[in-house]
């Protein structure tokens, strides 16, 4: 493979200056203390937030399901798009356990309640398993980020492309046909291969063997025979086969719009989450280790080193980036409830840089650019095999009364 498309481990502090100086004792100490005021602080107010944003959800679906039999139009396929978006974005919070904690809350907005059984087909019935998922995202990708373990390592997955002598118009388009396509040629495959198809337990991380495009159609395989009628058949005939016969009563015109609109929204949606997932963790300003991290404190330092944010502000910004523009916020505390990321935000921000740990924030497009660039091989991600030795700590100082979660 050519050497542009390896990154090697660096050695400190040449390599990586940035790094050098870290107080990352001193950043573990100030994010428990932020740990427990902002779970303390969890109340009714962000059950009531999230169901407002659930509301929002519906109100879309329903006008996409208003206006999608009259002709393939915008409006059908914004509102089906954030329909089907907030399904999602509600799972990755409940999942969580984001809303576990909020007092007397209802048991199918918990974790334990939340798309299990039949439930799946009301609360979020997308082309992934929400079991699958929670077992691919919320521990393999959570706890091993950036690392070997983790499913999700953007890089890792493109290397093929990255070394192919191909016009660089041939990789972004690859870029692009992902893009449409990813949540049921990635996403959907990545996460049913951590499950045992028999049993629907988890695998252990060495024995998992992953279902990629390549081997999609081998129904030889047990793992994609799983895929197919736990995923993608269910998926693909409720939407594009019973939802279009649903408005035949209209006539079969009618009928056809309907489809072709769910079938450009289904592109939109893919788009969408594409753009705002995907460069969390790829960009030739992040990291990946060849290492694990020992304890919280290098738990912490590690999630803001691999992770970036995008704007933050109010709910229209949050709503449009899916509430992943507080992707670092989230690592380190993944199991919060929406609304609270946007009160920690500024403090973790205020912290990194007071202890000197590097925190990148840009525009999504701007960092949907330096994923882009990792695909195709114009960059590649740093990487390191362990975390620069301990540091004084910062000079004790009086609290800031800037930095603490109103």
């Amino acid at each position: 493979m050519p050497v542009c498309c390896t990154t090697p481990p660096t050695d400190f502090p040449e390599a990586s200056p940035e790094l050098a100086d870290m107080d990352i004792a001193g950043f573990g100490d100030a994010i428990e203390d932020l740990r427990r005021t902002v779970y303390a602080s969890i109340s009714e107010a962000d059950y009531a937030h999230m169901r407002r944003v659930e509301r929002w959800g519906r109100l879309a679906a329903l006008v996409g399901y208003l206006t999608a039999w009259i002709f393939p139009n915008p409006i059908t396929v914004l509102a089906f798009n954030f329909a089907q978006g907030t399904r999602w974005l509600l799972a990755h919070h409940i999942q969580h356990r984001g809303y576990d904690r909020v007092p007397g809350i209802p048991a199918r907005y918990t974790s334990r309640g939340f798309a299990k059984g039949w439930r799946r087909y009301l609360d979020w019935f997308d082309w992934i398993h929400p079991a699958a998922w929670d077992y691919e995202h919320n521990h393999l990708h959570h706890y091993y980020t950036a690392e070997d373990k983790d499913p999700d390592v953007v890089e890792r997955h493109v290397q093929f492309l990255r070394a192919m002598r191909v016009p660089m118009a041939v990789k972004y388009a690859f870029v692009a046909i992902l893009a449409l396509t990813w949540k049921f040629t990635y996403y959907a495959p990545r996460t049913m291969s951590v499950l045992d198809p028999r049993t629907m337990r988890r695998r252990q991380s060495d024995h998992i063997l992953y279902v990629s495009i390549a081997n999609v159609f081998d129904l030889t395989s047990p793992t994609v025979r799983s895929l197919w009628t736990r995923c993608l058949l269910p998926y693909g005939t409720f939407h594009f086969v019973i939802v279009p016969c649903l408005f035949l009563p209209l006539g079969t015109t009618a009928a056809l719009y309907v489809l072709i609109n769910k079938l450009l929204a289904e592109c939109l949606i893919n788009v969408h989450s594409f753009l705002a997932i995907a460069p969390n963790h790829t960009a030739d300003d992040l990291y990946r280790f060849d290492f694990h991290y020992h304890g919280r404190k290098e738990f912490f330092a590690t999630q803001v080193l691999s992770s970036a944010n995008y704007h933050c502000g109010n709910d229209f910004v949050d709503y449009m980036a899916f509430w992943l523009n507080y992707q670092i916020e989230h690592h380190i505390f993944p199991d919060l409830p929406m609304l609270k990321y946007r009160e920690v935000q500024p403090v973790v921000k205020a912290l990194c840089e007071r202890h000197r740990i590097p925190y990148r924030q840009e525009s999504m497009f701007k960092r949907f650019a330096r994923m882009s660039d990792i695909v195709v091989g114009r960059t590649s991600g740093r990487r390191i095999d362990r975390l620069p030795e301990p540091r004084p700590a910062a000079p004790v100082v009086q609290p800031d009364p800037a930095l603490t979660v109103a």
